[in-house]
C-alpha cells in the first residue's frame, strides 16, 4: 500500500489559500524556484489565464498539476510563465465574468478548469486558445465538434472513465457489501457532465443487477436533504460533479451517520471522506493538459488537436472511511491502493 504524502497535502492546501485570495480584478503570479536553467532564459514569456469553477481538491489538483507542466517544461513561474488564477466559486455567472475579462486581456492561453467554466470560455473566447480540463463529455457540452477533431480554438482533456472503470467502482460496492440491491447518487441538475455519469451509472446499475435511486441538487445547501431522502440505500455513489463533491462534507455526515457507505468517482471524494475509488489522478490530468497547452503555445493548431483522455486510473481508500460507515475494505484492494489517512 502507497501512502499520499504530506507534500501532496501541503499543495493541496497552498491551492486553497492561494485561490480563496484572488479577486477577479487580482493578478496571480506568485514566484517559484527556476528549474530550467539557461534554457528557461531562451523561451518566450507567456501568459495563462485560468477559470476554475470551484475549490474542492480534484479541481485544485488539476490547476496545481497543469502549472507544474509548465515548470518542468523549464518555464520559471512569475518569469517566463505568468498565471492569473480565477475562481468563480461555483457561480456560473462569475464562471461568465472571468471568461469575458480573459477574452479582452493579453493573456496568450486560456485554462477552464470544469464544464461550466469550459462552456463560458469557449462562448467568450475565440481569438485565442481554450484548454479545457475536468471535463466529462466535450462533444455534450458543446465544446468541441469530436473528440478527434475539435475544430475550432478549444481542445483538452476529459476526466470521463472508460465504461470498465466505472464499472470496477460499482464492484467495490457488492466487494465491500455482497448483498447490497440499492444505490443512490446525489448530483446537481445544473451540471451536464453529472447527468453524462448518471446515465451511464444506469446503465452499469442495470447490468449488475442494481436499482439506482437518484436525488438532484440545485445548491450546495440541498446536499444533506438530498442524501437522506435517498432512504435506505445501501452504499451512495458520488459522481464528479462539481456542487456535491465540493460539499462532499455534507454528504458524507449523513452516511456515516447512517452507516452507509460512499465511494467516489475520483480521488479527491476520497480525501473528502469517501470510502474507495478506482479513478484517476488529477493532478496527472491536469499535467497532461498543460503539456497540450505547451504544444499548441509553440505552434500547434487547437483545432486539429485530439480532446484527450486519462492516461491512468488507481484505486485510493479510505480506512478510517470505511470504518466509521461500518464496513471493510477487500483486501485485494487495498494490496493494489493508495491509502488516505
Amino acid at each position: 500500500m502507497r501512502q499520499i504524502s504530506s507534500r501532496r497535502r501541503m499543495l493541496a492546501l497552498a491551492s486553497l489559500g492561494a485561490a480563496a485570495a484572488l479577486t477577479l480584478s487580482a493578478c496571480s503570479s506568485a514566484p517559484s524556484e527556476s528549474t530550467g536553467g539557461d534554457d528557461a532564459a531562451k523561451l518566450d514569456a507567456v501568459s495563462i489565464g485560468i477559470s476554475q469553477l470551484v475549490q474542492h481538491p480534484a479541481l485544485d489538483a488539476a490547476t496545481e498539476g497543469f502549472k507544474q507542466a509548465f515548470i518542468d517544461a523549464g518555464y520559471v513561474d512569475g518569469d517566463t510563465v505568468k498565471f492569473d488564477v480565477q475562481n468563480a466559486n461555483g457561480e456560473q455567472a462569475t464562471a461568465v465574468t472571468i471568461a469575458q475579462t480573459f477574452a479582452t486581456s493579453d493573456v496568450d492561453l486560456v485554462l477552464a478548469v470544469a464544464t461550466p467554466a469550459a462552456q463560458a470560455a469557449a462562448q467568450a473566447i475565440t481569438d485565442k486558445p481554450v484548454l479545457f480540463t475536468a471535463v466529462t463529455d466535450a462533444v455534450s457540452a458543446e465544446l468541441v465538434k469530436s473528440m478527434e477533431e475539435p475544430g475550432a480554438n478549444v481542445t483538452g482533456t476529459v476526466d470521463a472513465v472508460p465504461d470498465d472503470a466505472l464499472k470496477t467502482q460499482f464492484e467495490i460496492i457488492t466487494e465491500m457489501k455482497p448483498d447490497a440491491k440499492k444505490v443512490g447518487i446525489v448530483y446537481a441538475s445544473g451540471e451536464v457532465n453529472s447527468q453524462v455519469q448518471v446515465d451511464a451509472a444506469q446503465k452499469v446499475a442495470d447490468e449488475m443487477g442494481l436499482e439506482l435511486v437518484t436525488k438532484t441538487v440545485t445548491t450546495a445547501n440541498d446536499i444533506a436533504q438530498a442524501t437522506e431522502a435517498l432512504g435506505d440505500v445501501d452504499a451512495i455513489y458520488v459522481p464528479t460533479d462539481n456542487m456535491v463533491v465540493s460539499g462532499i462534507a455534507s454528504l458524507v455526515q449523513v452516511a456515516e451517520k447512517a452507516k452507509i457507505p460512499v465511494i467516489g468517482a475520483e480521488p479527491g471524494t476520497v480525501e473528502g471522506g469517501a470510502v474507495a475509488t478506482y479513478g484517476i489522478d488529477y493532478t496527472k490530468l491536469g499535467k497532461q493538459t498543460g503539456e497540450m497547452a505547451i504544444k499548441i503555445l509553440e505552434g500547434a493548431d487547437p483545432a486539429k488537436t485530439p480532446v484527450e483522455t486519462p492516461a491512468e486510473l488507481s484505486y485510493v481508500v479510505n480506512p478510517a472511511a470505511a470504518e466509521r460507515m461500518g464496513v471493510e475494505i477487500p483486501k485485494s484492494i487495498l494490496d493494489d491502493a493508495t491509502v488516505v489517512e
